[in-house]
């Protein structure tokens, strides 16, 4: 899961910190929507069971992320909402899936109203195992912070 940490564009004042990454890595990181994109910009359609029909995202593979922390150790993560929700993840959920941190769903921006500014997204249309239910609490919406434990 190592890789080379990229440059990432300076912290702009006026961007907000979107996402923050703690726990076993070498410092605390924190990411705004450009450093995010700045990772690489991805898309991704399919259906989710909180939305109708189906729909396109937006965001970066959350293995470009984690790549971006340099070695770690840990085998899963835990993602907390702006909600105080929390769920475990696998990182080889991130390694085997293209999911996503997504910030934009066809075309409009996520706001804390509509599961923003982060939403873990899976393609679940594409691989048809990660329709179960126990993917589905992995799906955090209002996405704010990662902790390696």
């Amino acid at each position: 899961m190592a890789g080379a940490a990229l440059p990432l564009p300076a912290l702009a004042q006026s961007e907000p910190v979107i996402l923050s990454v703690s726990g076993q890595i070498e410092a605390t990181r924190t990411f705004t929507l450009p450093q995010l994109k700045a990772l690489g910009v991805t898309q991704l359609t399919t259906s989710t069971a909180w939305t109708e029909g189906v729909s396109e995202f937006e965001g970066v593979l959350a293995r470009q992320v984690i790549a971006e922390l340099g070695p770690i150790s840990s085998s899963h993560v835990m993602a907390l909402a702006l909600n105080d929700y929390r769920a475990d993840i696998p990182l080889s959920d991130f390694q085997d899936y293209d999911v996503l941190f997504a910030w934009s769903m066809d075309g409009r921006q996520l706001t804390r109203r509509d599961k923003g500014p982060l939403w873990i997204v899976y393609p679940r249309d594409a691989v048809p195992l990660l329709r179960e239910e126990r993917y589905e609490h992995r799906w955090v919406w209002q996405l704010s912070r990662l902790i390696l434990p």
